[in-house]
């Protein structure tokens, strides 16, 4: 069984095949011939020092191709942060972390198949559709395809995709159905709009809609944000009884 995700924590797990689908689309549904995501990345692994199976976890194999894969992502993104600050990316902890979310992807994995909890093809489909539609791209193959210009195959979107589902539907089976409240919504609001004050008395104005504009992102955040919590705990207890080895 082949998990792939990129996520700054795998227990952002927030949908984390989404972090890294819009990641990898740069959040905009621009597909221009002179966009630069139709350039290889700069960022690119040496996988020379990288073993083969880099972890197993309960006997199953997280593999090199699945790491690469990942850490790229990882490796782009911290690259550009650190950049902006003067400074250069931390890539042995990054490697960690990597290793460490992809282990943790596992667990929850043989957790759900534990519980027979499985994803269908249709689900799959209708969450490519919903990021397609979020990357103002549209359809899932236009997605798809702008993936595949990087360097991603359709089979690895839509593992990373599968996996995403799985999570939900593993931590709706653990917690039951994740509602937010509109105090936790109005709290998320609040803490947007003192973000956006930040920024303008920073000089990048940044004008905040009226909440009800807002609504529905807000709750999708919140609903996010939970299952992150949650998954993080099953995590947590997974983690205490597993046999896991990493050979980085």
């Amino acid at each position: 069984m082949t998990h792939s995700i990129r996520t700054t924590s795998v227990l952002g797990l927030a949908a984390t095949a989404c972090l890294f689908v819009l990641t990898a689309c740069g959040g905009s549904g621009d597909t221009d011939s002179s966009d630069s995501s139709d350039e290889p990345s700069a960022q690119t692994t040496n996988e020379d020092g990288i073993p083969e199976v880099v972890a197993e976890v309960n006997g199953e194999e997280v593999t090199r191709d699945e790491f690469v894969l990942i850490y790229d992502a990882q490796l782009e993104e911290a690259t550009a942060q650190a950049e902006a600050g003067g400074e250069k990316p931390d890539e042995a902890a990054l490697k960690e972390q990597t290793a460490n979310n992809l282990v943790d992807a596992e667990l929850l994995s043989q957790e759900a198949e534990s519980r027979g909890i499985e994803v269908a093809d249709e689900d799959v489909d209708a969450e490519l559709a919903s990021l397609a539609e979020a990357n103002q791209l549209g359809s899932a193959q236009e997605l798809i395809d702008a993936l595949e210009k990087q360097g991603t195959t359709e089979e690895q979107v839509r593992g990373q995709v599968e996996l995403q589902v799985l999570v939900e539907q593993l931590v709706a089976d653990e917690a039951g159905p994740l509602d937010p409240t509109e105090k936790e919504l109005r709290a998320l609001y609040a803490q947007g709009k003192q973000a956006a004050a930040q920024a303008q008395a920073g000089g990048k104005a940044q004008p905040v809609p009226p909440f009800a504009q807002v609504r529905d992102q807000l709750a999708e955040q919140a609903q996010t944000e939970q299952v992150g919590r949650v998954a993080q705990e099953l995590v947590d207890e997974l983690r205490k009884d597993a046999d896991i080895t990493i050979n980085l």
